[in-house]
Formats: C-alpha cells, sequence, structure tokens
C-alpha cells in the first residue's frame, strides 16, 4: 500500500475532490494517448522493398544437355553451360549470343611419353618417304651398251714343254 505512487502521497486530509481531480487528469492523459495510438496506426509505415534482378554470385557455373537447353536459359552476364561429359562448354552472353567450344584434357607427358611420341613421328615420316619413293622392280627400257671396243682380241699364252 505505501509502494503504490496514488497512495505516496496519501493524506487523510486531502478532501474528496482533489481525489476526482486526480482521477479525472488521469483518464484524460489516458484518453489523449488512446487518440494518439489511433492517429499512429492510421499512418501507414513506410514500405522498402529491394528487387534483386540478376543473382550476385558472377562465377556460376551450369550444366546443359543440348544447346537447346541453353537457349531456353535467361542469362544476364557471360555464362558457361557445360556438357554432363564435359566435352562441350557454351558460353551465353546477356544479350542471347551462344559460342561453343569443344574441351579436351590435356594430359601431362613426362619424358618417356615425348620420346615414343617424336620415335613415332619418324617412323611415320619414313614411311612416307617409301611410298614417295620409285620402285626398282620396274622393267628399265635402255638398251645396252658395251662400253670394250670389239677391235682388241684376248691374247692367247701358250705353254710349251
Amino acid at each position: 500500500m505505501y509502494n503504490n505512487p496514488y497512495m505516496m502521497n496519501y493524506n487523510p486530509n486531502i478532501s474528496q475532490i482533489g481525489l476526482n481531480e486526480r482521477i479525472d487528469n488521469e483518464i484524460a492523459k489516458l484518453q489523449q494517448m488512446k487518440e494518439q495510438m489511433k492517429n499512429n496506426n492510421n499512418q501507414q509505415p513506410a514500405i522498402n522493398q529491394t528487387f534483386q534482378l540478376a543473382p550476385n554470385n558472377s562465377h556460376t557455373m551450369r550444366y546443359a544437355n543440348t544447346i537447346e537447353d541453353v537457349q531456353r536459359e535467361s542469362v544476364y552476364f557471360d555464362t558457361p553451360f557445360f556438357s554432363k561429359d564435359m566435352s562441350i562448354v557454351w558460353i551465353k552472353g546477356a544479350k542471347g549470343d551462344i559460342k561453343t567450344y569443344e574441351l579436351a584434357e590435356i594430359v601431362q607427358k613426362d619424358n618417356k611419353d615425348i620420346q615414343i611420341e617424336m620415335l613415332q613421328a619418324q617412323i611415320n615420316e619414313m614411311k612416307g618417304m617409301i611410298k614417295n619413293a620409285k620402285p626398282n622392280d620396274e622393267p628399265i627400257n635402255e638398251p645396252i651398251e658395251s662400253k670394250e671396243s670389239t677391235d682388241v682380241s684376248i691374247p692367247r699364252t701358250s705353254k710349251k714343254k
């Protein structure tokens, strides 16, 4: 009872009229607050809307089965589309243009692999040289000329005993 704010200044000599005035003042304050609440509820709060038109992640990689799948997708920046087996890549631009590239895996080669490829290239080069060379099996149609003169006779020696 003594902690009640209305009873703090309790004085038994205060007349009933003073207490009624205080109650009326409190009722007036509450009605004022009630009017303020109504006015605040009638005002619409500011609406903040944020529109995200394009994804923020510019490093997006997508998969597609065919170029038709790529054509159906809408993009806002250059976007690569890879085939499932990673053999083809389509790059679709923001304007809708599509470029197609073929991918091949680059296998690192050691010295033995390089030497084998070099020897295979040499073998193929030699095979090409053999195919381009004239075969020696063709008959020669040139007349045979003897370089020995027919005037010279061969001396015969005889040994007598």
